[in-house]
């Protein structure tokens, strides 16, 4: 993903092997990722066992939140597909015990319906 792609708020797969190594300490014995797609400095993670939100922060990065959502607590979830005039595509998840979704925001460079398959397969 080029620095441009980044800036714009394109989403791309990334490699496996390469989230496993940079993760490794954060996975359980028995955890694989299964799939992970980044956007910008940010990381959505797929296991099997839950999904992991990775939010850099700050100007190098440094500071890292790891967020963790076993799949059993998502209680449901909504994609919004790019249009015409509005160029990004939205996924939503709502947890159990909190009644405002996590929102994130995809350019139309990365399949929204892909993402939403995956997660699909994990939590239905």
């Amino acid at each position: 993903m080029g620095f441009f792609d980044g800036i714009m708020g394109n989403a791309s797969e990334v490699s496996i092997s390469e989230v496993e190594r940079e993760f490794a300490k954060v996975l359980t014995r028995d955890e694989t990722i299964d799939k992970a797609y980044k956007l910008i400095r940010d990381l959505f993670i797929f296991t099997n066992k839950r999904l992991i939100l990775v939010d850099k922060q700050g100007v190098t990065g440094k500071k890292v939140e790891i967020h963790t959502i076993p799949y059993k607590n998502i209680t449901h979830f909504s994609i919004e597909t790019a249009g015409n005039f509005d160029l990004d595509a939205e996924l939503k998840i709502w947890v159990s015990g909190s009644s405002t979704p996590i929102q994130k925001q995809f350019n139309k460079s990365l399949n929204i319906y892909e993402v939403q398959s995956v997660l699909a397969d994990y939590v239905l």
